[in-house]
């Protein structure tokens, strides 16, 4: 008989497509049941603690990772409810009692598989030394076989017995089956069975691989990755534990069932290599947020308002960093203190600001109850114009202090602006008073204008140049008008003076001149006359540059305003013309001097 047609494949022509699934699935999944808190985890291994032999290391890796998520947010809502609350970040204490609830409550599961375990090894053990036992009895058989079906049947309920047994420890599962194959493979040589039977022995074995082949090309199209993948090793065992085909079909059956178990190892792969791609999608996304928060420049935030803000921001990424899901696992411990540090470092910042800016409300108070009672003192007073802007100035400095505690924020406020407004207040009813006034001094003057408009300085007599001067009096003694009115009345009034004084002055001095022409005829002193003449001259003229100097001094916009500019001038100008007159008077006396 030929052996080669009878060998049973060896194991390790099998392993290409078996992947053990402790060294392949290291990465966690993640599981479709959420847990609100971590009494909920530790309720679902605690439950998993009846069963543990059920429990996979998917779900516990799942459990671990909720639990510690769970357990890091509650801390981390704690610690920041603390700092919110004035705590230091350095005195706050996590709460541990989960995690040790926790801890024990999986140390259970631990224990009973660890249990079970140890209890599969020795049910390993023993199965080895029942298979040893059996490969001496087909030693014997094949040592020793002379009756073909009796060695034939035995051998096959060796065989049964074989494959009944189980497995047996790894390490010497490879050369207890290379010793296994050998045996067959020389009991099949050494009985020359008969072509009928051997083939109809292959061909049972064929149509066994060949569902186990069917039922792995399943697998390709099961939803649960992970089960599909532990499913095919059961598959691969069973195609282990089956004999030989003929030698025509043991390659193709093989390609066959290899082909299958890769198809679902590649699917396997690939599931893990998306997990591995969300997490590390969530590794970018984890560490922008811990860059955002990093980049907070905290000397800018210098007003509750921004520092407001910027919490509002800080707690908005907080929330979304709940919301991202696992990093790779030897990052997310990294990535997770990473953001705390950056977390307690803007609160820390957040605290001391609050402390300082405490401390300079009281002081800003401090400052602005001194406004306040500065104010008070100052609204009463009528030095309206003085008073105003003094208050303008507490006002200025008012702004420049900063905010008090809101507790006294409104009351200082509305004492300040009291005392402001009461004194802007009075200022205003004084000033309507004093408008009323100023629309009755216009009046007046326009009275006065209207008066003096009445003389007609081609005709003007004595009588009306005594009329000018008592309007000019009045004009004088009336008060001020509104400032829009004052230089539009001035200068009608101004014109009207100037045109009556120089006809009027014209008239009077031809008329001195005239009569001391005729004194001079009724024989007068000439010589003495003339002496006294040239002494009034010269006292005029002095009086004359005493006005002018003063006049250099006194200006429009001094103390007693247009009135008493013109007024000046005005006497000036009549002192010109009576020097005038006297020079006239002069030269009449040297014309009579010359006449005689």
């Amino acid at each position: 008989m030929d052996t080669h047609e009878t060998t049973i494949p060896e194991v390790a022509e099998t392993n290409e497509a078996m992947v053990s699934p402790t060294e392949t699935t290291t990465v966690e999944t993640v599981s479709t049941v959420s847990y609100a808190d971590t009494a909920e985890v530790i309720e679902r291994i605690k439950v998993l603690a009846n069963t543990p032999l059920n429990v996979t290391k998917e779900e516990l890796d799942t459990l671990k990772q909720t639990f510690y998520k769970l357990y890091h947010a509650a801390n981390e809502a704690a610690r920041v409810a603390f700092i919110n609350n004035g705590g230091q970040p350095e005195e706050f204490q996590y709460d541990n009692s989960p995690e040790e609830e926790y801890k024990a409550a999986l140390a259970v599961i631990k224990e009973k598989r660890a249990e079970h375990q140890r209890e599969q090894e020795r049910i390993l053990e023993e199965n080895y030394l029942r298979k040893e036992t059996i490969l001496d009895q087909i030693q014997s058989i094949v040592d020793n076989s002379d009756k073909e079906q009796a060695s034939y049947n035995e051998f096959k309920a060796l065989q049964q017995e074989w494959k009944n047994i189980g497995n047996v420890p790894p390490t010497k599962q490879t050369d207890l089956w290379k010793r296994y194959q050998q045996l067959t493979e020389r009991f099949y040589d050494i009985l020359k069975l008969n072509i009928e039977f051997r083939e109809y022995d292959f061909k049972k074995n064929l149509e066994a691989k060949t569902r186990l082949c069917e039922a792995a090309e399943r697998l390709a199209d099961e939803g649960d990755v992970i089960s599909a993948f532990h499913q095919l090793q059961k598959l691969h065992e069973e195609y282990r534990e089956t004999g030989p085909v003929a030698k025509e079909f043991r390659d193709e059956i093989w390609d066959r069932f290899k082909s299958a178990s890769s198809a679902v190892n590649k699917r396997h792969q690939q599931h893990f290599e998306e997990i591995k791609k969300r997490e590390n999608e969530n590794l970018d996304k984890k560490t922008a947020i811990c860059e955002r928060i990093e980049a907070i420049e905290y000397e800018k935030l210098v007003t509750y308002t921004l520092w407001n803000e910027k919490t509002q921001e800080v707690i908005a990424m907080q929330e979304e960093w709940k919301t991202i899901g696992f990093a790779p696992q030897k990052m997310n411990t990294k990535i997770f203190d990473r953001f705390r540090a950056a977390c307690d470092k803007f609160f820390v910042h957040k605290a001391e600001f609050f402390k300082s800016m405490k401390d300079n409300l009281t002081t800003n108070l401090e400052k602005k109850t001194a406004l306040c009672e500065q104010a008070e003192a100052l609204q009463e007073s009528t030095e309206w114009k003085a008073t105003a802007d003094k208050l303008a100035a507490l006002q200025r400095e008012w702004k420049a202090i900063g905010p008090v505690p809101k507790k006294h924020s409104d009351a200082i406020w509305k004492r300040f602006i009291s005392a402001c407004d009461a004194f802007f207040e009075k200022r205003k009813e004084a000033g309507s008073s004093q408008r009323s006034e100023e629309q009755q001094n216009l009046a007046k003057k326009k009275e006065v204008i209207a008066a003096l408009s009445a003389i007609t300085p081609e005709n003007a007599t004595e009588e009306d140049a005594v009329k000018l001067h008592n309007l000019i009096r009045e004009w004088n003694s009336i008060g001020h008008v509104p400032f829009r009115d004052k230089d539009k009345i001035y200068k009608q009034y101004k014109a009207l003076i100037d045109r009556l004084f120089d006809a009027l002055h014209e008239s009077e001095a031809t008329r001195k001149v005239a009569r001391f022409k005729d004194s001079i005829k009724e024989g007068m002193n000439i010589g003495r006359e003339r002496e006294r003449l040239l002494r009034a001259y010269e006292n005029m003229c002095n009086e004359i540059k005493t006005y002018e100097n003063n006049l250099g001094f006194l200006t429009a916009s001094s103390k007693n305003g247009n009135s008493l500019v013109a007024e000046m001038q005005r006497k000036m100008e009549k002192l010109k013309g009576d020097a005038e007159v006297i020079l006239k008077k002069i030269k009449a006396l040297e014309e009579q001097s010359e006449n005689e």
